[in-house]
């Protein structure tokens, strides 16, 4: 069995860690609540963690920096248990590949990932947002399918726009989900009443 690093284990200590790397697997994500058990290649880990916390939306190939503690499950054994958890979209061609091929995006499956990122690499997600149209360039995609893929996109930005606004007026990950979740687009405009 793994052990934690053991500055952070002392008998009764809770301190705060920050893990930050690759979603290797999603191996549970519920879309009610957001809680979710990750496979993160993370840095100064040789093997994967696990890791748990909420998040509206997850995928596999996407950069996570998890803030909490490490926790030992008499069951599942060692694992992170986040606090906070922060998605940002992968940097590198295997992580850009990856995320568009989890399914995440209506439209684009692992066929289709690997299409892209041969095309356009890391320019890929710059061309969604910026040139949709360039999409038919790549062997397969026509208007429809073009069309889909810019609409899934869209819906995907303002869902982690909504986390990262949420976040940061500390609202926890957890919180943020299920504010996400009940209020939906209209989550943002929450803010403001509450000041008053």
């Amino acid at each position: 069995m793994r052990e934690a690093p053991a500055a952070f284990v002392a008998a009764g200590d809770q301190r705060h860690e920050v893990l930050a790397g690759l979603v290797e697997r999603v191996t549970f994500h519920s879309q009610e609540s957001g809680f979710c058990v990750l496979r993160v290649k993370a840095r100064g880990h040789r093997e994967l963690v696990t890791t748990i916390g909420h998040a509206a939306m997850i995928s596999a190939g996407e950069w996570v920096t998890a803030s909490g503690e490490w926790t030992n499950d008499h069951t599942h054994g060692l694992q992170f248990r986040a606090r906070f958890l922060k998605t940002s979209a992968p940097t590198s061609l295997d992580g850009i590949e990856k995320y568009l091929g989890s399914g995440m995006i209506r439209g684009i499956g692992p066929v289709y990932a690997k299409r892209m990122v041969k095309m356009f690499g890391k320019d890929v997600f710059d061309l969604i947002e910026a040139e949709p149209a360039r999409l038919r360039e790549v062997e397969g995609i026509g208007p429809k399918r073009a069309d889909k893929i810019t609409s899934a996109w869209a819906d995907q930005k303002v869902i982690r726009e909504i986390m990262v606004f949420l976040h940061s007026h500390g609202v926890g990950t957890a919180r943020a989900v299920r504010i996400f979740k009940t209020c939906g687009v209209d989550a943002q405009e929450l803010a403001p009443m509450k000041a008053s």
